[in-house]
């Protein structure tokens, strides 16, 4: 079971007996959905049978299946961040911590393949920019979060300004992206992007 299928099976047990869990099974089902057929052949009904439920509860939580699966990634990317910070140790060297941030980012992105590739293939085609911008700040703030220690400022490498962090993720990104879309796996490119990473928070870059 990955990280975030372990939160999600908490949350269910929390939230068993409220109008919360009902979001929290239409999300699953949504997830369960893009495994097994995609996301583009996923239907409304496809949804709601996997979290046995009824469409009109559906539609009390979600608009449309667009929406749906844009909190499905919300709550995913959400889940991904506390897994990269609790995945770093804060009085490592400096390029440990960057060796361990991109590892655990890699690790629980293969975790998840079928909404990886749904995140990569999708998102840029749903008019949702408020989606991408939310997701941009949660991860910019965490890099400068983990670049803003004891151990990171007396190496001269925090506090990273919000526009080297936003650097640094939208190359991850897009060498994620391109890696997947050639038919490869994120974790081939992975000596690439700590590399690259390493380089760019140098003191000597910025």
């Amino acid at each position: 079971m990955t990280a975030w299928r372990r939160c999600r099976a908490e949350q269910t047990l929390t939230t068993h007996n409220d109008l919360d869990g009902f979001r929290e099974r239409l999300l699953d089902g949504l997830a369960a959905s893009i495994v097994e057929q995609g996301y583009r052949d996923t239907t409304v009904a496809d949804i709601v049978r996997r979290a046995r439920t009824s469409r009109r509860t559906f539609y009390e939580h979600f608009a449309s299946k667009e929406e749906c699966f844009v909190g499905l990634l919300a709550d995913v990317n959400a889940e991904m961040v506390r897994w990269i910070s609790t995945s770093v140790d804060p009085h490592a060297p400096w390029q440990d911590q960057v060796r361990q941030a991109i590892e655990a980012w890699i690790a629980y992105a293969e975790s998840e393949p079928a909404i990886t590739l749904s995140w990569i293939r999708e998102v840029p085609s749903l008019g949702a920019p408020a989606c991408r911008q939310d997701t941009t700040e949660s991860f910019v703030a965490m890099i400068q979060t983990l670049c803003d220690t004891e151990q990171m400022r007396a190496a001269g490498v925090g506090p990273v300004p919000r526009e080297l962090a936003v650097i640094l993720l939208g190359g991850l990104r897009e060498l994620a992206a391109t890696t997947v879309e050639d038919g490869g796996q994120i974790s081939d490119v992975s000596e690439t992007a700590v590399r690259a990473s390493i380089a760019l928070l140098s003191p000597h870059s910025h």
